[in-house]
């Protein structure tokens, strides 16, 4: 059986408030907090935790991956935006031309994310969270579908699209031309293998996929970091 989707890990500043944040937005839990950061626990089918992580680096540039967020009308949209706002969120511009229904928010510590018009049919299916938007290759697409074991829900002119069989939310990738990366990226997946099975052997695994491990400083810890084909950072956690 290959790993599951744990988490999705941000860097924070902050990560009592950021964690606070989407904790009120989205209505989530949060779990005990631990010394290595704070996580959020799904109330819904979205199918893995949000992880607040402690860091001193500055963000720089747009993310990689962000949320792109449903509603079922227009003054749900103006509503869900609204709500965003008191929270703490800010609108921003990152080149969303004005004809375009969808309205682009920053979290707290800048974390991008889109709060999508209603009637959209890609994301019919999908909750609150309607998908997990990666700036990212097809190469990338077809690695994240075999290594989760995700079926692949779109793949038409390089855009690429995985869902879990579970349902919850698609994560995508846009296909060409990428951004540029710029240094270590602030949100990134943590993997954990089945219970019973071995770390060493689902990391043999993924590198045979196209994943490459990588040091980006983590010293002596229990998990592994490894890179996708498009060199964004995941982490292979012990079995749990």
């Amino acid at each position: 059986m290959p790993s599951h989707l744990h988490a999705l890990c941000f860097d924070a500043h902050d990560p009592l408030r950021l964690a606070r944040f989407w904790a009120d937005f989205l209505g989530w839990e949060r779990s005990e907090d631990s010394s290595d950061g704070i996580t959020l626990l799904p109330i819904d089918d979205t199918g893995f935790r949000l992880r607040f992580l402690p860091t001193q680096e500055r963000k720089t540039g747009q993310n990689h991956m962000h949320f792109d967020l449903t509603s079922t009308s227009l003054d749900d949209q103006k509503q869900v935006v609204e709500r965003a706002l008191e929270l703490g969120a800010r609108h921003i511009d990152i080149g969303q031309r004005p004809e375009e229904g969808h309205v682009v928010l920053a979290d707290p510590e800048g974390n991008e994310f889109c709060v999508i018009e209603p009637g959209n049919s890609f994301l019919a299916e999908c909750g609150f969270i309607g998908a997990l938007a990666g700036d990212g290759s097809q190469e990338a697409g077809y690695f994240w579908s075999r290594a989760l074991g995700w079926p692949l829900v779109w793949d038409q002119d390089q855009e690429t699209a995985i869902r879990s069989p579970h349902g919850g939310p698609k994560v995508t990738w846009g296909g060409p031309p990428l951004m540029p990366k710029t240094g270590k990226e602030r949100l990134h997946f943590d993997l954990a293998p089945p219970a019973g099975s071995d770390q060493q052997a689902e990391v043999d695994r993924l590198v045979s996929l196209g994943a490459t491990r990588i040091d980006i400083g983590q010293g002596d810890v229990d998990w592994v970091v490894m890179a996708d084909p498009d060199g964004h950072e995941f982490c292979v956690l012990t079995p749990r």
